[in-house]
């Protein structure tokens, strides 16, 4: 009785694994682009000491790289140009990422700014993690929210909670919607 139901779960396991199309238990293989984007792409955001009040972005033309973005901290723009040249592949780094000015002004707006922003209950899952979604960057006074989230409800509701945070001057909502 054991060896019969024991050849009969091989048999449909076989009847089954036949049905299955021949394309679909072969990977898509990954372009040399796709792989370079993927190592960059955890090279930055693998950095230490990038908070949700930086912003990297890169675009690929070849072998070079072109780095934009803003950061707080001038080490950021030069570790983000370094560690992206090592990997494998790379000629040349465009490093156009902006460093912000010093501000105690733009200081005291960027931490108003993510508690009005992670502290609305619609948010706070977007501040989880270790590289949260929504990115804040202020500059002389000006708000710029970048990064992806859900939905348009999301969007509107980031685009409210900084609009309403005293001493901001401007917010410029670049939230994406994740499809």
């Amino acid at each position: 009785m054991k060896n019969t139901r024991k050849q009969v779960t091989m048999a449909l396991l076989v009847a089954g694994l036949s049905l299955l199309p021949m394309h679909a238990a072969v990977p898509a293989p990954v372009s040399a682009e796709e792989r370079m984007s993927h190592s960059i792409r955890k090279e930055l955001l693998t950095m230490p000491f990038l908070t949700i009040f930086d912003n990297l972005a890169y675009r690929i033309d070849g072998n070079t790289v072109h780095l934009y973005g803003q950061v707080i901290r001038p080490t950021l723009k030069s570790q983000a140009a370094a560690r992206v040249a090592k990997l494998e592949g790379i000629a040349h780094v465009d490093n156009q990422i902006e460093v912000l000015p010093l501000s105690p002004f733009d200081d005291r707006l960027r931490i108003a700014v993510a508690r009005a922003v992670y502290g609305q209950p619609a948010l706070n899952r977007y501040a989880l993690g270790a590289n949260p979604s929504i990115r804040i960057i202020v500059k002389n006074g000006n708000v710029t929210l970048e990064g992806v989230v859900n939905d348009t409800g999301a969007r509107n509701i980031a685009n409210i909670q900084a609009n309403g945070v005293p001493g901001v001057f401007s917010v410029t909502n670049n939230l994406r919607v994740e499809k």
